[in-house]
């Protein structure tokens, strides 16, 4: 159960994340194990990082609350880090 509810969180990330971009085609989200908890990493092209940042950080402060809304379901921590 906690498996499919990570690969929804990750799906999730990435559905958003394409409807923030002018190029969705280029939006990858990958999930990767740290200690202590896992990481979710956007990688969106050079040039729309900006929009998936958002002004003074707003949208990824957005998207952030979000992932951690749906993690309450699996009992882990999550990080949202963004990549060009």
């Amino acid at each position: 159960m906690a498996n499919s509810s990570a690969a929804n969180l990750v799906g999730l990330m990435e559905v958003l994340a394409k409807a923030l971009v002018e190029k969705p085609d280029e939006v990858f989200v990958e999930e990767f194990d740290e200690p202590g908890h896992k990481v979710i990493e956007i990688e969106v092209a050079e040039d729309e990082v900006g929009r998936l940042i958002g002004r003074q950080g707003r949208m990824v402060r957005n998207l952030r609350t979000i992932m951690n809304a749906a993690a309450l379901r699996t009992h882990k921590r999550y990080e949202l880090e963004i990549v060009e």
